[in-house]
């Protein structure tokens, strides 16, 4: 395939695009080759796109998406979904633990967040958030 693209850009009186396109061809070869040498890097993207398209398809139906604020309110919602995610947290039993903690604070955040944290919860805690077979 190099052959035959470097080939053709020997070629003359070759459309403009098709120069352009093959001389990105030739700058970006040894990317796009990767994954042949390391075969556990993926050829395309499409694990990124997956996890993005979440994002992309709701943002226009967030709350205010239109406004800086909203947009940093919204992404570190995704960052805290994310991050449970990571710890195989169910998100509504940490979000009903986390706001009754609120409410019974007189509507106030918690002083110490550290038990909401996954990484710093407490042994039992954990595994009581965490999805079970049954959950």
């Amino acid at each position: 395939m190099k052959q035959q693209f470097e080939s053709e850009l020997t070629e003359a009186h070759l459309h403009p695009e098709r120069v352009k396109r093959l001389n990105s061809l030739r700058e970006h070869w040894e990317g796009l080759m990767v994954f042949v040498d390391h075969p556990w890097i993926p050829m395309d993207n499409s694990e990124a796109e997956r996890r993005m398209r979440i994002a992309a398809l709701g943002r226009k139906n967030y709350y205010g998406s239109g406004s800086i604020a909203s947009g940093h309110f919204t992404a570190c919602l995704f960052s805290i979904f994310q991050t449970l995610k990571l710890w195989n947290v169910n998100p509504r039993k940490w979000l009903t633990q986390y706001l009754q903690v609120c409410a019974d604070n007189r509507s106030q955040v918690p002083d110490d967040l550290t038990c909401f944290l996954p990484w710093t919860m407490s042994a039992e805690q954990l595994p009581r958030l965490q999805y079970s077979d049954t959950s």
